[in-house]
């Protein structure tokens, strides 16, 4: 199992890209090293790559280049995001598709060519760096479709189910082209596991991309319900994976927990190492797993302004470079971590039912629901993870083609 980090320079934040110093980023690669840590995500701002549609910056290209051979020095792998897009609650979105320009970001063929031609010369870039060993398409970037209330952007790009499969099989296809041996990925936050009419479905996320991605966070809903010191809050992202694998149709699909982080809304100073430890041995027996990416490197620094609370205190280290506890605890479970086995499962699952092409009746998986309180409880007493099971596999036969498509 890899172990790494979502690096969120200490200087500068994301806007570190407008003038990049790389004496300090290497401290921060070999901090992250000196952990134990095997690799990082990396995130460059749309808006600096590709400013205009017809205009992807060489130097913007360079220094992305420039950041992944300084990981390299310290022998850190790194994978790196495409349309950075959206970021701890900031959009970066590129002037040519906003204001008067507004355009949707899903279906207008202009802005689909824009962003597979930035793809196509990053991917074409970053193919010749040994240390890259992939791309993700964006941060959560199917959150500009989002329909959930109070989670519905403010400039929605609407999309129908079949327009947004036909998004991921654009921009894969397009990665595939230029780095046939690369590896590729989405990343979603968890509305589309939850509502019903999300028109980026669990099938997208467990049948698009070489593995599943998931993105783990409790201040939404499971700290709100269970509230602080709940063993829901460290047992939450194992019943995501869990659910992963009972929505894909290839028992064998890998997973990657790409975001799993200790929000101090409901996570205080003093049960910060022990959440990391917790939620870590919580999924370390997960069939399929492998890879662990922790949200995030470095705290945001409190002389950058109007960030949600908890954005502060995210880090591994604080802003300064020094190492909290949960970086200690984390670097001493590594070896554990990297050696851990499948854990066996109760023989019977937790059933629900939803419909495999649309998405509808996904709701019944919410953390607010009743699903996720037996699942939770049957994991405490038994000390195990119960699988979760779609009640309508059959489903996966009916639409095998598009199975077939994400392979």
């Amino acid at each position: 199992m890899k172990i790494g980090v979502n690096y969120t320079p200490s200087q500068g934040w994301f806007h570190s890209w407008l003038d990049l110093d790389l004496d300090a980023t290497r401290r921060d690669f070999e901090a992250i090293s000196g952990l134990g840590l095997d690799h990082v995500r990396i995130f460059p701002l749309w808006p600096l790559l590709q400013p205009n549609r017809g205009l992807v910056r060489p130097r913007a290209l360079d220094d992305v280049v420039a950041v992944v051979r300084a990981a390299d020095e310290f022998g850190l792998e790194v994978t790196v995001d495409a349309l950075n897009g959206h970021l701890s609650s900031y959009d970066f979105l590129p002037s040519w598709v906003v204001t008067w320009h507004e355009s949707n970001l899903f279906t207008d063929p202009l802005v689909k060519a824009g962003q597979t031609d930035l793809i196509s010369q990053l991917a074409r870039r970053l193919r010749e760096e040994p240390n890259v060993t992939g791309m993700t398409v964006g941060n959560e970037f199917p959150q500009y479709a989002a329909l959930a209330p109070g989670h519905c952007h403010p400039t929605r790009s609407e999309c129908t189910v079949d327009q947004a499969q036909t998004w991921l099989e654009t921009m894969l296809g397009t990665m595939r082209n230029q780095w046939p041996d690369g590896r590729f990925w989405f990343g979603f936050d968890d509305d589309l596991w939850f509502v019903d009419d999300h028109p980026f479905t669990p099938r997208h996320a467990v049948t698009q991309g070489s593995s599943t991605t998931v993105h783990s966070w409790v201040f939404a809903q499971v700290g709100p319900r269970f509230g602080q010191g709940h063993p829901a809050l460290t047992w939450f992202p194992r019943y995501l994976l869990e659910l992963a694998r009972a929505w894909s149709p290839d028992p064998d699909r890998r997973l990657w927990l790409q975001e799993v982080g200790a929000p101090r809304t409901h996570v205080p100073d003093d049960q910060a190492a022990d959440f990391v430890t917790s939620s870590l041995t919580s999924v370390s027996t997960t069939p399929g797993l492998e890879a662990v990416t922790w949200w995030c490197s470095h705290d945001v620094s409190d002389q950058l302004l109007d960030f949600p609370e908890l954005e502060y205190s995210l880090g591994l280290f604080t802003n300064d470079g020094r190492p909290k506890p949960e970086a200690c605890a984390l670097s001493d479970m590594l070896p554990d971590l990297r050696t851990a086995q499948p854990q066996d499962q109760p023989d019977e699952p937790l059933e629900f039912s939803a419909d495999w092409v649309t998405g509808m009746g996904r709701s019944a998986c919410s953390p607010m629901g009743s699903l996720f309180a037996s699942w939770v409880d049957e994991a405490v007493r038994t000390g195990r993870a119960p699988k979760l099971a779609l009640s309508q596999p059959d489903q996966y036969a009916h639409h095998g083609h598009q199975v077939m498509s994400a392979h």
